[in-house]
């Protein structure tokens, strides 16, 4: 039996396509760790690592693959991540920044998703910049803890944003006063609280994202830019309602992009638009 054989629903070509598939992951802490050991055992064979950060005790509650060790070692977070994958599949190809994800360009360009796993809104802003610029599906997620009445309320979003479709400001997730203040407090994201289980949550609905944009297992896979919100006080994570709202809306802030363009048919061949 072969190891992924209880995932040839996906399609019989599937392992083959996620051999060559190549995602790249910006930031390798508690939701990039978590996206780098699910693809790394769902097959994936070639992936871009960006991270500028190393291995601290306050990451030791979240991060996927760190060890105690790493925080006496200040082991940088893509080492990490590096080993985490090569341990699971010593076949891959891993080539891992430690640094600023700027200092791969070349690299990230021939990805056909790219992961953003940031905190900072200008970070994401830039990111999705150079995805539509490149065409290249951006999947971005993100959670944020707040003080509610009756203690604390846990929420989080995944976003994919698509060539030529809605992007993160058509979802106002960004917005040009949320640049404006960070610029001002000179780009820091500040300390936000995270645990590791609505890390693993989003991360594995980012997972399954890629997984449709490079086989559609169902008929309700889209090919879309969508978004998705957790509720990590109820345990949900559902279609948000913006969504629906603007179905019939055409992103106004990159322009028009032709998704059969030749770039999308051939470093993106494995890519099924739905």
């Amino acid at each position: 039996m072969s190891r992924h054989e209880r995932q040839s629903f996906l399609g019989k070509d599937i392992e083959s396509i996620l051999e060559r598939a190549r995602p790249g992951i910006v930031g390798l802490g508690g939701g990039g760790s978590h996206i780098a050991q699910q693809l790394a055992h769902i097959g994936v064979g070639r992936f871009v690592l960006s991270d500028l950060d190393h291995y601290e005790e306050k990451n030791h509650n979240r991060t996927v693959g760190g060890l105690a060790s790493d925080i006496d070692n200040r082991t940088p977070k893509v080492r990490i991540a590096e080993r985490m994958i090569l341990a699971i599949n010593p076949q891959a190809d891993v080539f891992a920044v430690q640094g600023r994800w700027q200092t791969a360009l070349s690299r990230l360009r021939e990805c056909d998703v790219i992961f953003g796993c940031v905190d900072s809104y200008t970070e994401r802003d830039q990111l999705e910049n150079f995805c539509r610029r490149y065409l290249i599906p951006y999947i971005d997620i993100g959670m944020d803890v707040h003080r509610a009445d009756s203690g604390y309320a846990v929420h989080g979003q995944v976003i994919l944003s698509m060539p030529g479709d809605l992007c993160l400001r058509c979802f106002n997730f960004l917005r040009q006063g949320l640049l404006d203040r960070e610029a001002q407090e000179y780009g820091r994201a500040g300390g936000r609280p995270q645990v590791i289980w609505p890390n693993g949550v989003l991360a594995s609905t980012a997972v399954g994202l890629f997984t449709e944009l490079m086989s559609p297992w169902h008929s309700g896979s889209r090919g879309r830019s969508s978004m998705y919100d957790y509720d990590g006080n109820r345990h949900t994570i559902t279609v948000s309602s913006r969504v629906a709202a603007l179905e019939h809306v055409v992103c106004q802030h990159f322009g028009d992009v032709d998704r059969k363009s030749t770039r999308l048919n051939s470093s993106h061949a494995n890519i099924s638009y739905a």
